[in-house]
């Protein structure tokens, strides 16, 4: 049976990664998952925050572009908080692709071109196989249009691709207004894989301090619902891979994916919650499906239920909206 897939130019040996998260804070974890079965893994990202520091930059961009966060300053976390600094994040790539087989793949987190388009380099002077952009950017100037927050993507994208040989993945946020055409615009910038979608963490209110604070929630698997949507548009229409993110739980969740479209099945929620080596299981599981249903290879299914396998996708999406409005009964 042959599980292999292609993301962004690299061969894989499954659909399953480990997306960025502190799945690759350590050596040993990292090697869990190649153990586990994991294709390859996204490291933690790298903040544009830590970059600007180093740089001694922070105190000055903080106070003159504060209403680019949605966050008060107050809100903002000590440097101390992040995961390792600059240095030792590039340190820490190239220890990973020492100790690893499978693809590493870095990430830098941020909302401009700042200083991080160099680090991006330098992730892959480290050894890194590809780039994970993280673009974590809320739009809260009332006199921002939408167009020119597009183009702030897409000259973050362009800017990389032009300093890098290595594929560049974006992490996509889904609140643009017309994302068809976003994707398009994305693929046609130079990216090489769409991560859909990034997950904007939601502060909480303090009721009995009256303050905000940061509430981390592990995604549910009915999160997978909407990558899985635009995968089954985005499939075939744009020349990027796709990714999954979000929701990724079971055995199923991996199939899914594939069938509408989708390169990979990024996973970090279930393994944090039930440990790495339940990624062992969720692929034994598929391939045990799969020989059952079968099917002889990922590529077999890969598209097979997109949006093209459908004559009117739009009347579908109508239809189906309407079924589930009315199935619920009082």
């Amino acid at each position: 049976m042959d599980l292999t897939t292609t993301y962004m130019g690299i061969k894989l040996k499954n659909p399953l990664v480990a997306s960025a998260s502190p799945l690759s804070k350590t050596i040993d974890s990292a090697k869990a998952c190649e153990d586990a079965g994991l294709s390859a893994i996204v490291c933690y990202s790298l903040f544009e925050e830590q970059l600007l520091h180093e740089a001694g930059e922070l105190d000055h961009y903080l106070t003159t572009t504060a209403e680019s966060y949605a966050e008060a300053l107050s809100y903002f976390p000590e440097i101390s908080d992040y995961n390792l600094g600059p240095a030792e994040y590039l340190e820490h790539i190239s220890r990973m692709k020492s100790a690893l087989e499978i693809p590493v793949i870095g990430s830098i987190n941020g909302a401009s071109r700042g200083g991080w388009i160099n680090y991006a380099k330098q992730i892959e002077q480290a050894g890194a196989d590809g780039v994970e952009l993280n673009i974590f950017y809320i739009p809260t100037d009332f006199d921002k249009k939408g167009t020119e927050v597009e183009e702030m993507y897409i000259d973050i994208i362009r800017s990389i691709k032009s300093v890098v040989k290595i594929p560049v993945a974006v992490k996509v946020s889904p609140y643009f207004s017309a994302m068809a055409n976003m994707t398009k615009k994305m693929d046609e910038a130079g990216a090489d894989a769409l991560v859909l979608f990034n997950r904007f963490y939601q502060p909480d209110i303090d009721l009995e301090n009256l303050d905000v604070f940061p509430n981390l929630e592990l995604s549910n698997q009915w999160e997978l619902r909407l990558p899985l949507r635009w995968i089954a548009v985005l499939h075939g229409n744009i020349r990027a891979s796709l990714a999954a993110t979000s929701g990724i739980h079971t055995y199923t969740d991996i199939l899914k994916v594939m069938m509408v479209g989708g390169d990979v099945a990024m996973v970090c929620s279930e393994l944090l919650k039930k440990g790495i080596s339940r990624a062992s299981e969720m692929l034994n599981e598929m391939k045990i499906w799969m020989e059952e249903k079968e099917y002889d290879s990922i590529s077999q299914m890969q598209g097979s239920m997109d949006y093209r396998s459908v004559s009117q996708p739009e009347a579908y999406e109508r239809a189906n909206y309407m079924k589930i409005l009315n199935s619920y009964k009082v």
